[in-house]
């Protein structure tokens, strides 16, 4: 089981198909080192800030590289053809229409917290969710447990690597306590789906 200890912010620029049409500007996010990149998204993923775009290899260490808490959109396009194609420092990982993330259904980066079932705090990627740290081990959280910023809430694993999610985030208040866990040990996960439903501590 891996979980990445660092990571780094893609960087990002605008890009338009006219200069006049600002309504067609595209979000291209850049490595913001060279590397192997394994992405961890498709095309009409919906990405926003702190999104795991893939893991970059470096001189033999993995490196998660997240989306800046400038950038949100529906992915377009994604670099490279082969599972781990070589990367140069700015070259495009992945390309963004930050209107599609505003359509009805998306995913957004001011994506509410709340639902008609009450508070629920929401997967921040993609991926498969695991509620513990091994198949042995107890669960990071059971219904009753109370939450705090910086609170492990699960692992989601991307492209093979476990990623530590940890509670905290816009709209979630300082201190909740969890109602119920929404998702199974193994189950895939969007990012923006309900991972847990939660009740002010």
């Amino acid at each position: 089981m891996r979980v990445h200890e660092k990571s780094v912010i893609a960087t990002a620029r605008t890009i338009n198909a006219a200069p006049s049409a600002a309504a067609d500007a595209a979000i291209v996010l850049a490595s913001p080192l060279p590397g192997l990149f394994r992405i961890a998204l498709k095309v009409g993923d919906v990405v926003r800030p702190g999104t795991v775009l893939g893991e970059l290899e470096v001189l033999g260490q993995l490196i998660a590289v997240v989306a800046p808490p400038t950038a949100s959109g529906a992915v377009t396009a994604i670099c490279g053809a082969h599972a781990r194609p070589a990367v140069d420092h700015g070259a495009m990982l992945v390309t963004l229409d930050p209107h599609a993330s505003a359509a009805p259904g998306a995913v957004t980066a001011a994506a509410a917290t709340t639902s008609t079932t009450g508070l629920v705090f929401r997967a921040p990627t993609s991926g498969r969710f695991y509620g513990r740290p091994g198949p042995d081990k107890p669960a990071f959280l059971t219904a009753g447990a109370e939450l705090v910023p910086g609170t492990t809430v699960c692992l989601l694993e991307v492209m093979k690597t476990f990623h530590r999610v940890t509670y905290g985030g816009t709209g979630l208040p300082e201190r909740a306590r969890v109602r119920d866990v929404l998702v199974a040990d193994g189950d895939d996960v969007n990012a923006g789906d309900a991972l847990l439903a939660l009740d002010p501590a």
